[in-house]
């Protein structure tokens, strides 16, 4: 049932939390409630959604909640556009962030697929 630690998808999910956290961090203080906070939650529940999923017992219940992460990775990802636009992050530590979206969602596709 703890297998999904062993999941690469996982781990590089849970990487990207770290850097969403620091990133966030030089977001201006009044986004604190607002955008940060949201930023921080769709980052942290790809992987939480990830590791419930596991922790289900079928696949197509492990399939369902890695469409959730899979839909939260295309919410964070519109959020951070959304923080790129009102200059809350520069054109290259977005670029970064959205590369490693991209290839968490192709990762989670992948594993969708195997189900």
């Amino acid at each position: 049932m703890n297998y999904f630690k062993e999941l690469k998808v996982w781990q590089k999910a849970i990487d990207l939390v770290t850097k969403i956290y620091t990133k966030s961090q030089e977001f201006p203080k009044e986004e604190l409630y607002g955008l940060t906070s949201q930023i921080r939650r769709s980052a942290v529940s790809i992987p939480s959604n990830i590791a419930e999923g596991c922790g289900r017992k079928t696949n197509k219940d492990f399939a369902n909640f890695l469409g959730i992460s899979l839909g939260l990775a295309f919410e964070l990802e519109t959020q951070l556009i959304i923080a790129k636009n009102l200059n809350f992050m520069n054109s290259d530590d977005f670029k970064i962030l959205e590369n490693e979206i991209h290839q968490i969602q192709n990762m989670i596709i992948k594993l969708q697929s195997t189900l």
